[in-house]
């Protein structure tokens, strides 16, 4: 019996860093693809545009699976998830998108670990050891601290804005991780979705573009990505790597993003990366696995 837990055990932690490695990698698109976007695109359209269309998938994922309401107190912690990721880390990046390139921004992203973990301690998810707060902090200072000495974090005005998209997701994902636990990673997503749709849907009609035919390409693409992916499916292997793992935990996979977005932006926006960030990155990755055994 004792064989038969351990192994269910690791069972369930190779699961939840699986599902997590992979909305990561999912989510590391996101900010490459809204600088994408943003350029020929209002970031409030983006912003609303991508809740829609994600929200029209959500009610789909719903009706496919006949997902019960949730309860009454399961409604005030949705509230707060899409408070969180559905409107206040889109908003604010695309805003911030708007005015520094997604080398700037992306990381910042090396601060939603410490966010993510700091609710989850908060709202009494998880209650991390205390040398997990140190591999933690250390992983988000080699990030930090890269970024400032390469000159990647000189002050600007939409650093505050994108600081604000950190506090909100790290929210958002604590709040949506520990929901999770209960009714699942599709509907945590899915109704927090559907209980935007009445803002979104006439938020997206009120700023739709007014020539269509003047947006590029990529725009759109960067706009499908997000709405799609972003927006919907990172969260369905996300939420589920929170459930399983634990946001405190999981969520330092998220000091990963920040390389594997910067190396999205170097190949699709062409903005350059140095040989130092991927020294770095091993660094960031050491300091993960280290947060991963102590938590």
């Amino acid at each position: 019996m004792t064989i038969s837990v351990a192994s269910e055990n690791r069972s369930s932690d190779w699961a939840a860093w699986a599902h997590g490695m992979a909305g990561m990698l999912i989510f590391s698109g996101s900010l490459p693809a809204t600088r994408m976007a943003v350029a020929a695109l209002d970031p409030w359209f983006v912003t609303a545009g991508r809740a829609l269309i994600a929200g029209l998938l959500a009610v789909a994922a719903l009706l496919i699976l006949r997902a019960p309401l949730p309860s009454r107190r399961d409604w005030r912690d949705l509230v707060w998830t899409a408070l969180g990721v559905v409107v206040g880390f889109p908003l604010f990046s695309a805003l911030t998108l708007k005015f520094v390139p997604s080398s700037h921004a992306i990381p910042f992203v090396g601060l939603l670990p410490l966010a993510t973990a700091g609710f989850a301690t908060l709202i009494g998810q998880d209650r991390p050891r205390p040398l997990f707060w140190l591999f933690a902090v250390l992983g988000s200072s080699l990030v930090a601290g890269h970024a400032w000495l390469s000159g990647g974090l000189t002050f600007e005005a939409a650093d505050l804005l994108m600081l604000a998209a950190i506090v909100a997701c790290g929210m958002g994902y604590a709040v949506g991780g520990k929901l999770a636990r209960r009714l699942g990673s599709v509907a945590v997503i899915s109704w927090a979705l559907v209980l935007s749709l009445p803002v979104t849907g006439i938020a997206t009609i009120a700023l739709w573009p007014a020539d269509l035919a003047a947006t590029p390409p990529s725009a759109w693409a960067g706009f499908a990505y997000v709405s799609a992916f972003s927006m919907f499916v990172g969260f369905l292997f996300w939420y589920r790597g929170l459930a399983l793992g634990g946001a405190a935990r999981v969520g330092q996979l998220q000091l990963l993003q920040t390389f594997a977005g910067l190396g999205l932006a170097s190949l699709l926006l062409g903005e350059a990366v140095n040989w130092s960030t991927w020294a770095v990155a091993g660094g960031v990755a050491l300091s993960v696995f280290a947060a991963r055994r102590t938590a």
